[in-house]
């Protein structure tokens, strides 16, 4: 317990004076002669004692009336825990501050972060003289005390929201640590420590789940003061764009693309227009698409865009949420597309070439998009005699279509071509010889060892199954689960594989036995299925699958389409990003420059250099959200490409926890919530000085005061009339 004026207490030696006046003022007794005394002696003996009672009750009473005025005169007070002292001695505080994107939320034209700051400067003017402060944000850094409190304030003005915010549990442990060690070359702190947290307590932020360490860190802070300072909005409005999803980062020339979106809604419902642009060469946003989306309060609404071949190059724009809201930061989403002429394929196969490998080039390049100039995929047909002779890096993929006994040269020129980044795509039937694939150099290209004999399923055959639905090879199918007629095109027969290689992906099933496995082998991708590509690959009059059979045999040609794209490389070299990855810009052989120069999203420009052994140019800091441009080499031939930035879908999550949330998050550690100035101002006159009991005192007194007073009354009524 603590007092602010203890020298008050001296006022409890007022109490003697009941005492005194009780001994001064005491009636003494007269003596009467009255000759019938006998008769009434008893009941005077009887009087006396009540007489004295009441007295010594009443005089008692009037001493705790002063005792009590005096004890709540000095303004006692009592802390749990934590260093008591002068209210006016100085302190160390540490000052965190939420900068993630969400204070970037505007409510009556203020930020929250604005709202924080200005609280910030307010609450730095209200610490004691000399006291020291840290100021701490989102964005990575060292925390340290500022060199006065006018520093502070001017660091506090200046801080920004991040897109590439650091956990918040961790600016706090930083903050925790300051406190408890201070700065090397500081020996003296202040004893009393105060930490403060400027948040807009959302969920997202707040989760207990990831506080763990944060609450064992704070039992060991002993006497820290904690307040969370709220400088958020009660029932938050706002419409955000949700994830933005290419089906594919890198396309051919001739080929249409797609995104897909959706409008995610907290505490209202609207209708907006949702916009696409592309970004020309001279740096003007053309509007490409609109599409207008209907979504209810607290729900979600997805929009899909369709949009027609571009030229060859990289592509930029972005996706808009027309109309103003709560959170500008999330009503836009950036993209980068990467546009190639079309993909080169070398497909090898057994004579007759055509009637083998007819399905699957007509799949990849039908001949009616090849004459018009508007297939994906240019088709090289070979024999596996001329398999060696060909260049196989002017290629993007190499096909086996039904391969029987190659020389391990050729699986040595293959498995040096997938070393360095080519895709291989081995398609097995009829002409597989198990035996001819043990040796050394097709074991380190092949995902598995062969059964000695197919599986035959004669009567009714089984079906092909997508198992692994995330796999990038199938991810076209991801929107049509469950209305694929896959039972519409059974499967026969297909090769039993063994001992598969570890990092070897099975992608689809067939009887639950592996029917189609990605393998990666050094910057490439191998690709086996293990029923033939073509259904003229077969052994005598038993065909081995009817992939191929039928009027609406569209499955096939999707399936074969995403295994030569992903073979081909569409879906690497990522181009779209969240804030804080690092983004890697991968370089072909011709785009090896000595310097590259990059350009943010704010206009800024810096040097880059290409890491020699990834081949590609490696960006760390990726803190601000929209297009990135790099060039080297000039205008004219030079490289001209780039990459995007988005915030993560959980930066529009504007859920805010409560006070039972907090507890949670902080466990048994003492810590105190304030909304206003007022507010504050009180917690941090409890949480220094603890928790006064002026208020229960003076109702102690009074009640006291009404008791000797009733009490009086009645005594000195009844010996009147005694």
């Amino acid at each position: 317990m603590d007092f602010v004026t203890p020298a008050l207490l001296f006022g409890a030696a007022a109490a003697a004076l009941p005492v005194v006046l009780h001994l001064v003022m005491r009636q003494q007794p007269r003596h009467l002669e009255f000759p019938a005394l006998r008769f009434v002696q008893r009941r005077e003996i009887a009087n006396r004692r009540r007489m004295r009672l009441r007295h010594l009750l009443l005089l008692l009473l009037r001493m705790a009336v002063l005792c009590l005025l005096a004890f709540g005169l000095a303004r006692p007070s009592i802390k749990s825990s934590g260093f008591i002292g002068d209210q006016e001695a100085p302190v160390a505080a540490a000052m965190v501050f939420d900068t993630s994107p969400r204070m970037d939320y505007k409510s009556e034209n203020k930020t929250r972060l604005e709202e924080a700051r200005e609280t910030a400067d307010w609450l730095v003017k209200q610490l004691p003289p000399d006291s020291l402060v840290a100021v701490l944000d989102s964005t990575p850094g060292q925390p340290v005390f500022q060199v006065d409190l006018g520093a502070a304030q001017q660091r506090i003005s200046r801080l920004e929201t991040t897109a590439a915010p650091q956990d918040l549990w961790d600016v706090i442990e930083q903050a925790v640590e300051l406190l408890r060690k201070g700065e090397p070359e500081r020996k003296e702190m202040p004893e009393r420590k105060e930490l403060y947290v400027f948040s807009d307590l959302t969920k997202a932020e707040w989760d207990p789940r990831a506080a763990a360490k944060l609450r064992q860190r704070l039992a060991e802070s002993l006497g820290l003061g904690i307040y969370v300072i709220d400088v958020g909005v009660k029932e938050p409005q706002n419409l955000a764009l949700g994830e933005l999803r290419l089906l594919a980062e890198s396309i051919t020339r001739n080929r249409p693309w797609s995104l897909t979106t959706e409008v995610v809604s907290t505490g209202l419902a609207a209708e907006r227009a949702v916009e696409v642009y592309l970004v020309n060469e001279s740096g003007e946003e053309e509007k490409r698409a609109q599409d207008i989306v209907a979504v209810a309060s607290g729900a979600s609404q997805g929009t899909e865009f369709s949009l027609g071949p571009l030229d060859t190059g990289t592509h930029q724009g972005f996706v808009r949420l027309v109309g103003a809201d709560g959170l500008a930061a999330d009503d836009r989403r950036w993209f980068t597309l990467d546009v190639k002429p079309p993909w080169k394929v070398l497909v090898a196969s057994s004579p007759p070439l055509y009637e083998r490998t007819r399905y699957f080039t007509e799949a990849l390049a039908p001949d009616g998009f090849r004459q018009t100039g508007r297939a994906q995929f240019e088709c090289d047909v070979v024999s596996f005699g001329e398999l060696s002779q060909r260049s196989l890096e002017d290629y993007a993929v190499v096909a086996l279509v039904d391969p029987g006994a190659l020389d391990d040269d050729v699986w040595n020129q293959l498995d040096r071509y997938a070393e360095s980044g080519g895709g291989v795509g081995i398609f097995l039937g009829a002409a597989a010889r198990p035996e001819s694939y043990q040796s050394a150099a097709a074991k380190r290209l092949l995902p598995g060892e062969l059964g000695k004999f197919p599986r035959n399923f004669p009567d009714g055959g089984k079906y092909l199954v997508i198992s692994n639905e995330q796999h990038p090879m199938v991810a076209k199918f991801r929107p049509l689960k469950g209305s694929v007629p896959w039972d519409a095109f059974p499967i026969y027969r297909y090769w039993p594989l063994h001992k598969r290689p570890n990092g070897t992906a099975v992608v689809a099933t067939c009887n639950k036995e592996p029917l189609l496995v990605e393998r990666p082998v050094g910057k490439g991708h191998v690709v086996l299925m293990t029923t033939p590509i073509s259904m003229l690959n077969s052994a005598g009059d038993e065909p081995w699958n009817e992939l191929v059979r039928g009027l609406e045999n569209w499955p096939y040609f999707m399936l074969v389409l995403q295994v030569g794209s992903y073979l081909a490389g569409s879906t690497e070299g990522q181009l779209n990003y969240l804030a804080g990855e690092a983004a890697v810009l991968r370089l072909s052989a011709d785009e090896r420059y000595t310097t590259y120069l990059l350009t943010t999203p704010r206009g800024d420009t810096y040097r880059q250099s290409a890491d020699p052994k990834q081949r590609a140019i490696v960006v760390t800091s990726t803190a601000w959200v929209g297009n990135y441009q790099v060039t080297a080499g000039g205008k004219q031939g030079g490289l001209d490409r780039g990459f995007s930035v988005n915030l993560p879908p959980s930066a529009s999550e504007l859920g805010r926890t409560d006070e039972d949330g907090l507890k949670q998050v902080f466990g048994d550690t003492e810590f105190r919530l304030a909304r206003s100035r007022d507010e504050i101002d009180r917690q941090m006159s409890t949480g220094r000085v603890g928790r006064e009991l002026f208020p229960l005192l003076m109702a102690l007194v009074a009640l006291v005061l009404a008791v000797e007073h009733f009490m009086s009354n009645r005594f000195y009524r009844s010996e009147r009339k005694a």
